[in-house]
């Protein structure tokens, strides 16, 4: 068999994208083709399409933006395909939540213990197959979790989670340390499945909107813009670019309130409670602002397919005083000698383990990384802002990268509001239904990352399946790889260094 050409493969399916149909053991040497070629592995979606099963491989490359999709169909009495964990890590991961909620086996996988299932799941109930019918009753049915034991001299365990103290959701963290050395840390995630993608099933894209902008809380603008644009891609639909340039507008607004909020939380990780309080002021001012502008203070309700509508466009008067607060902040933080030694060098990772492990966002950039949706799959009639990148992986570093990001996110608000001259209601009919099968895909850049979302739509309009991949299912595999050879002291740091979201990855 020969080897396949990207530059033929498939049938144009949507913006920039490609799909073709194989047989599963064509698959690895098709993944390998896209992977030499500089694509990355940014989505894998199981299907239920009721004689048989399929998945759905997305990759995606930049410069030019460049989308192909690899649809393998599978026998449903033996839903099995090639592994490819040798060829990608993420896609290792990928594979066992594909297994655990639609039976697909993924065939040679080096690490086949379940990811999204925990083991009081009933073993052979996969609940995203159309026929799964309601949970069963729980209980211990596979013993606990696999953990790898560190063993060796005064090598002991610290286990903390799934419940927390503070108000965030359940994770279990398990360290083998000596003294205070961390030697391995293993993240458990996946307490709370919500079965949201199963939830968008026969909704209308017009009142499933709702659903996206609850996929992670602090993101309402990242997930329904990445929504918006994949319903927009499966309608063919042509978006202005004044309704472009306001949903901009919006996620940059969302990135600025949450990086604000970051680097005051990150000073108060390392006991400099003041500078926090001021970055929590600054955090309440763009809550009021973002109220004014959507009606909300977390920016939900402006944007819906094919369209967006504000209330009033951000004042760049009140962004720009807001910003040199933060810098201000920031660079008291940076003078504090206590901050800057514990910033420094302290969970460093390396830009060869993000690439490995396929990071994003400013996690990937604080590692030298230049990955941008903004700029690798830009919005149209948006100029892409420059891409800050830091080199030594550090705490530091990711505290930087959020820094530059918020003086960026403001002159990018000010340049589009400029061009906008005061339009804030840029909106579209109902969307009429497509009268076939479609697909689309859309990528943004969130605060955290690059966002992705696949939706593919019934005949009648309805969602028949939505795939959501948040930055933090990416991410998250990077922060005990970071922690190794740090100290536990440092733990809560580094987590907030990195900031993945719960909600976003437990889908």
């Amino acid at each position: 068999m020969t080897e396949p050409s990207l530059d033929t493969l498939g049938a144009l399916v949507g913006e920039h994208r490609t799909a073709v149909t194989i047989d599963p053991d064509e698959l690895p040497m098709n993944a390998r083709a896209a992977l030499d070629a500089g694509f990355r592995l940014a989505l894998v979606a199981g299907h239920d399409d009721g004689p048989w099963l399929r998945a759905v491989y997305l990759f995606t490359a930049a410069a030019p933006d460049r989308r192909i999709e690899l649809h393998v169909p599978l026998d449903k009495s033996r839903p099995e395909l090639p592994s490819l964990a040798g060829l990608s890590f993420p896609a290792g991961r990928f594979e066992r939540e594909m297994r655990d909620l639609f039976g697909i086996q993924p065939v040679g996988h080096p690490a086949p213990q379940r990811l999204v299932r925990h083991f009081h799941w009933p073993k052979g109930w996969h609940p995203m197959l159309h026929d799964a019918g309601e949970p069963p009753a729980f209980g211990d049915v596979e013993g606990p979790y696999p953990f790898r034991e560190v063993e060796g001299p005064g090598v002991y365990e610290i286990p903390v989670g799934p419940v927390h103290a503070g108000l965030i959701e359940p994770g279990h963290f398990r360290f083998s340390v000596v003294g205070e050395t961390i030697l391995k840390l293993k993240a458990r995630l996946w307490f709370v499945h919500k079965g949201l993608e199963k939830l968008f099933e026969g909704q209308l894209p017009e009142t499933a909107i709702e659903l996206a902008e609850r996929v992670s809380g602090d993101t309402a603008i990242g997930h329904s813009l990445a929504f918006c644009r994949a319903v927009g891609d499966a309608h063919g639909l042509t978006v202005s670019l004044e309704a472009h340039r306001i949903r901009a507008v919006l996620l940059e607004m969302e990135r600025l309130y949450n990086h604000v909020t970051d680097i005051g939380a990150l000073c108060n990780d390392v006991g400099h409670a003041i500078l926090n309080a001021h970055a929590q002021r600054l955090r309440e001012r763009l809550l009021r602002i973002n109220d004014r502008v959507t009606g909300h203070r977390l920016l939900r309700g402006a944007l819906h397919p094919g369209g967006v509508r504000i209330r009033e466009l951000p004042n760049p008067v009140e962004l720009r005083a807001v910003g040199a607060d933060a810098a201000e902040i920031v660079d008291l933080a940076l003078a504090n000698t206590v901050v800057a030694d514990r910033f420094t060098g302290t969970a460093v990772l390396t830009a060869e383990q993000a690439n490995d492990l396929g990071a994003l966002g400013y996690v990937a950039r604080a590692s030298g990384l230049a990955v941008d949706a903004r700029r690798d799959h830009p919005i149209p009639g948006v100029a892409p802002p420059t891409t800050h990148a830091h080199t030594e992986g550090d705490v530091l570093s990711r505290f930087l990268v959020r820094a530059d990001e918020i003086s960026t996110s403001i002159e990018l608000i000010t340049q589009l509001t400029g061009q906008l001259g005061g339009r804030t209601d840029v909106s579209m009919a109902m969307l009429d239904p497509p009268g076939s099968t479609r697909s689309g895909v859309g990528i943004v850049e969130g605060w955290r990352g690059t966002i992705v979302h696949r939706v593919e739509l019934a005949a009648d309009g309805t969602l028949s399946r939505v795939k959501i991949v948040d930055p933090s299912f990416h991410n998250w595999p990077a922060l005990p790889v970071a922690l190794a050879d740090t100290i536990v002291p440092d733990f809560p740091l580094v987590n907030k260094s990195f900031n993945l979201s719960y909600a976003g990855n437990d889908l």
